[in-house]
């Protein structure tokens, strides 16, 4: 298991000291899918909350479209790309959050692969709302909307070959072939990785992994806001 010890304490002392300018604090956690970005923010969410401060993951999982519009636009093989999500809904989401408001927000169930409603709120209490996702810095319309609404952005930066064995890995995981779950990264999830990759906006926190799988110090990325 990887050390991403120094990752969550630049993220958590990052935040923490914006609290001194605002009551919240939005972090936009960006990456390419199976870059363990749930994984980090989940070990962030932790570390914050040990610390006292009040905090939520909000995942854009949450917007995935669901299947049968997926299948009514012909789009189900496509499922995880920009065009799947309900990003107007997202983008919604977040200026509510940014407003400091109590916010309902929905989680994605991996195991059945739907979207639930109104299955998460976020208290109008919250300190720190950590929300993560593929397309939080990518530069199409309407994600690059978003980034003056965050006031800390991060990226999990994973090369694209290893993003191509984890994808793969997914996919064994849940019972198939090698040939069926190679066909399976490589006709949708590896196209989605490489499509964030190609079209990163700048992050605040570059959070890098080395050729012997171990993750790099965090380093700056960008201009701070």
């Amino acid at each position: 298991m990887l050390d991403i010890s120094a990752q969550v304490t630049a993220l958590a002392e990052r935040s923490t000291a914006l609290l001194a300018d605002r009551p919240r604090i939005l972090v936009a956690l960006a990456a390419a899918p199976a870059s363990g970005k749930s994984a980090l923010a989940a070990a962030l969410l932790r570390r914050l909350r040990d610390s006292k401060v009040i905090a939520e993951v909000v995942p854009m999982d949450g917007f995935h479209l669901d299947n049968a519009v997926l299948d009514a636009r012909g789009l189900r093989q496509r499922k995880g790309a920009p065009e799947t999500i309900d990003v107007q809904g997202f983008l919604h989401l977040v200026h509510r959050l940014r407003a400091g408001q109590e916010v309902v927000a929905p989680i994605f169930d991996r195991s059945r692969d739907v979207a639930i409603a109104g299955a998460q709120v976020v208290p109008a209490e919250a300190q720190i709302v950590i929300c993560e996702g593929n397309y939080l810095l990518f530069d199409e319309d309407p994600w690059r909307t978003l980034m003056p609404v965050w006031d800390l952005t991060a990226r999990l930066d994973v090369p694209l070959p290893e993003l191509r064995a984890r994808l793969i890995q997914r996919w064994l995981d849940q019972g198939l072939s090698r040939a069926a779950a190679t066909r399976r990264a490589e006709g949708n999830d590896v196209p989605n990785a490489r499509r964030v990759l190609e079209k990163e906006l700048p992050a605040q926190l570059l959070l890098s992994i080395r050729p012997d799988g171990g993750l790099e110090s965090p380093t700056r990325s960008g201009k701070a806001r």
